[in-house]
C-alpha cells in the first residue's frame, strides 16, 4: 500500500464532511480501522471514504451502529470493497430497508385510520383492546407495531361499529 493510497484524518474529515472526532467514534465503534505510520498518525484507506458514506446513509435511515457495523463486518479489511462486495451488503441492506418500510407504512396507515375514525381512540380502541388483550404479546403499543388481535374481538368490534339502519 503506497502512502498516497492513504489519507489523514483531517483529509478524511474534509471528504465525508465529517469531524474529526465523528471519524474517532466511528473508529471506537469498529467501523473504519485505520493504520498507524511510524509517528503514530492514523491514516485510512480512500475506501473509508465509502464506508463512512454508507455509515451517514444508513443513520439516516433509522439503523443503528451496531447493525451499520453487522454490514461493514462482510467487507474485506485493507482493500477497497470491489462492486461485488457492495452488492453483497446491498441485498441484505435492502432487505432490512424494505421490512423497515413495510412496518412504517402498516404503522402510517393504523395512524391515520385511528386518528381518523372520530372515536380519539377511545371507543373502538377499547373494543379491540378491550381487557388490555394486546398486552400478551408484550410491551408497547402492540397493535401499533404489528400484532393482531384475536379474531373474535376484530368480529365484535366490527359488529358494533357498523352503521345502524
Amino acid at each position: 500500500m503506497r502512502g498516497s493510497d492513504l489519507l489523514s484524518i483531517g483529509e478524511l474529515a474534509s471528504r465525508t464532511g465529517l469531524s474529526v472526532s465523528a471519524i474517532r467514534f466511528y473508529e471506537e465503534k469498529g467501523l473504519v480501522h485505520p493504520v498507524r505510520n511510524e509517528g503514530g498518525q492514523r491514516r485510512f484507506l480512500r475506501a473509508d471514504i465509502r464506508r463512512l458514506s454508507f455509515v451517514l446513509v444508513a443513520q439516516e435511515f433509522g439503523f443503528s451502529i451496531g447493525e451499520i457495523a453487522g454490514q461493514l463486518k462482510q467487507l474485506p479489511e485493507g482493500r477497497a470493497p470491489t462492486k461485488a462486495d457492495w452488492t453483497r451488503i446491498g441485498r441484505d441492506f435492502r432487505r432490512h430497508l424494505d421490512d423497515r418500510i413495510e412496518r412504517m407504512t402498516t404503522l402510517r396507515d393504523k395512524l391515520d385510520a385511528c386518528i381518523g375514525c372520530g372515536c380519539l381512540s377511545m371507543k373502538s380502541c377499547q373494543l379491540y383492546n378491550a381487557g388490555d388483550a394486546a398486552s400478551r404479546h408484550g410491551r408497547g403499543p402492540r397493535y401499533l407495531l404489528g400484532d393482531l388481535p384475536d379474531p373474535d374481538v376484530i368480529e365484535k368490534a366490527a359488529r358494533l361499529n357498523r352503521p345502524r339502519r
